[in-house]
C-alpha cells in the first residue's frame, strides 16, 4: 500500500470519500497550511489529510482573540492536542483534495474540498508551522454480496428519508438520482444519516464495503424505528450541516 506525507487538518467530524467538505479557516496553523497548498502547481491536486478528533480532545486557538475565548491561547501546530498529537486523533481518516482555496481580505480562508481515499494514520510530525501526517492509503475492498447489500441499504434509506421529510440539508436525492455503486452508496449513506462521530468513524474504517453496508442496514432499521416513534422530531434542525470551523 502507498504511504504519503500530507498536511493534517483535524476536525470534530468524519469525512468520507466522495463527500464535499466546506471549511472556514481562521487559525494561524491552518492558514499556514492553506498558504502552502496554494503553492501547489495548478496541474497537481492540493491534497491534505482529514482526521476526526477523539472525544475529550479539544482544539485550542493559536492566538488570543479568536472565536473561542475559553480555549487556552497555546501556540504551535500541536496546540490543544497534548504531547503526542497522534493519540488525539482516530487512526483512520480521509485524504481530501481542495478544489477551491480562497483567501479573504482578513487573511482567513474559504475552502471547498472533496474526500478522495481513506488513509491510516501512521505518525504525526509537529516540527513545522502545521501538522503533517504520514498516511498509508487504504484500498476499498468490496467484500461478499456488496451489490445485494447496497440494494437493501438504498431501500431502507428511502424509508429513513421519508421519516425525515423536510430535512433537506442532509438528505440525499431519491429515486434514480441515488448511486448504485456499492462503495459510493456506503459512503453517501454514512454521511447523510444522523449519527454521532464514533459511529461515523466506525463506518469509515470498516474492513470492506459489504461490512459497512451491513452495519448501515442495522443502523437504518434502528433509526427509522426510533423516528417513527417520535413524530414530532425536529428533523430539519437536527440534520443541519454547517460549514466546519477549525
Amino acid at each position: 500500500m502507498t504511504t504519503v506525507r500530507l498536511p493534517l487538518f483535524p476536525l470534530n467530524t468524519v469525512l468520507f470519500p466522495g463527500l464535499v467538505l466546506p471549511l472556514n479557516v481562521f487559525e494561524e496553523r491552518y492558514r499556514a497550511m492553506m498558504r502552502a497548498l496554494l503553492k501547489t502547481p495548478e496541474d497537481e491536486p492540493r491534497r491534505f489529510a482529514v482526521v476526526a478528533i477523539r472525544d475529550g480532545h479539544e482544539v485550542a486557538v493559536s492566538a488570543p482573540g479568536m472565536p473561542d475565548p475559553t480555549a487556552l491561547p497555546e501556540r504551535g501546530p500541536a496546540a490543544g492536542f497534548g504531547p503526542d498529537p497522534a493519540k488525539a486523533f482516530h487512526s483512520v481518516g480521509c485524504v481530501a483534495d481542495a478544489a477551491t482555496v480562497r483567501e479573504r481580505a482578513d487573511g482567513t480562508f474559504e475552502v471547498l474540498a472533496t474526500g478522495t481515499t481513506r488513509g491510516r494514520l501512521l505518525s504525526v510530525d509537529d516540527s513545522g508551522p502545521y501538522l503533517v501526517a504520514e498516511l498509508q492509503e487504504l484500498t476499498e475492498e468490496p467484500g461478499d454480496e456488496a451489490g445485494a447489500l447496497a440494494e437493501g441499504v438504498l431501500r431502507s434509506f428511502r424509508q429513513y428519508q421519508k421519516r425525515l421529510a423536510g430535512a433537506r440539508e442532509r438528505s440525499l436525492a431519491t429515486g434514480a438520482d441515488l448511486p448504485d455503486e456499492p462503495d459510493v452508496v456506503s459512503y453517501l449513506v454514512a454521511a447523510a444519516m444522523m449519527l454521532d462521530t464514533p459511529t461515523r468513524q466506525r463506518l469509515l474504517q470498516a474492513p470492506d464495503t459489504a461490512s459497512r453496508l451491513r452495519d448501515e442496514l442495522r443502523l437504518l432499521r434502528s433509526e427509522t424505528a426510533i423516528i417513527r416513534s417520535l413524530p414530532s422530531l425536529p428533523a430539519a434542525d437536527l440534520t443541519k450541516a454547517p460549514t466546519s470551523q477549525n
